[in-house]
């Protein structure tokens, strides 16, 4: 772990030098081929194995999230970069696997735009409506069912499409099985909200705004996604200890230390618009939770 532990203290003394930059962009360069390449068809099955043996959700092939990232006002910039909170920001939007690594990431969305409008003009967002992932055909989760699509789970702040699951809005108290649905949901989908939190964590340059040319920024945060992939694929033990991400444990959620940060990155917040089809994908996960797909703990959470 020490030639890992090197790099993100040389990585860290670098940010604010007048070389920074063209080290950032070596970093990214260098590591993104290695640690950050778009995950093909054969990847995406590995994938959703690791969700269904970890959080208990077939066919999941990642968790999406977004956050705003503080910035100073560029010079010049007006209210371009001006969000919802009243601070200026970027985003960074990503789908996690689930050992918390980014498998794709989309920065530099601008804080005043609409959240929905952020997914939408990402190239995560496009790729996921346009069906252009690559990923496996549909296959059956259980015996006699018919085959539901690989999804990617996300909060409400998602829209809900064939390839994308979001909770059932508003409250559910009336529907014990869409309760399950929603809890199991949220179980697979913290995986992303804590890969942000260990990203925040462990670069401090997070922690507050940051003060840079936007180019910059957007360098930070793609030297600092592949450094983070580079250490969890390599060393993950020394990066992500135990105490530091959510715990799950038969449903008890023991909340993790990242979380401390919380208030130095912003959600984005709902871009609804719903399909008919995935409505009923939904359903068939849904009823699949409630049926032979139940885990025993679950009921606790009611």
């Amino acid at each position: 772990m020490t030639e890992h532990v090197t790099i993100v203290e040389v990585l860290r003394k670098m940010i604010g030098r007048r070389d920074a930059s063209k080290t950032l962009e070596v970093l990214w360069n260098v590591l993104k081929p290695l640690v950050l390449n778009p995950p093909r068809l054969e990847d995406w099955a590995a994938i959703a194995d690791g969700f269904e043996d970890r959080w208990n959700f077939p066919n999941c092939i990642g968790a999406i999230d977004g956050k705003h990232i503080n910035i100073q006002a560029p010079l010049n910039s007006g209210s371009t970069f001006f969000n919802y909170k009243g601070s200026h920001s970027i985003v960074l939007m990503a789908v996690v696997d689930s050992q918390y690594q980014f498998l794709l990431v989309d920065i530099g969305g601008q804080g005043r735009q609409s959240d929905g409008g952020i997914f939408r003009n990402s190239l995560i967002g496009q790729k996921i409506i346009n069906k252009t992932l690559d990923i496996p055909p549909p296959r059956s989760i259980s015996e006699g069912r018919q085959p539901l699509p690989y999804v990617i789970v996300g909060d409400e702040a998602f829209p809900l499409l064939e390839n994308l699951m979001r909770p059932y809005p508003g409250k559910t108290d009336d529907s014990v099985s869409r309760r399950i649905f929603n809890y199991r949901l949220s179980r697979a989908r913290r995986i992303s909200e804590n890969a942000f939190g260990i990203l925040v964590a462990r670069w401090r340059i997070f922690q507050h705004p940051i003060i840079s040319k936007v180019d910059n920024i957007e360098n930070v945060i793609k030297a600092t996604v592949c450094l983070h992939n580079f250490i969890i694929k390599y060393d993950k033990k020394l990066y992500v200890t135990p105490n530091l991400v959510d715990q799950d444990i038969n449903g008890r959620l023991i909340p993790g230390l990242w979380r401390e940060n919380l208030s130095h990155l912003s959600e984005i917040r709902d871009g609804n618009y719903d399909l008919r089809s995935a409505k009923d994908i939904r359903e068939q996960f849904c009823t699949y939770f409630n049926e032979e797909g139940a885990v025993e703990w679950q009921w606790d959470t009611l």
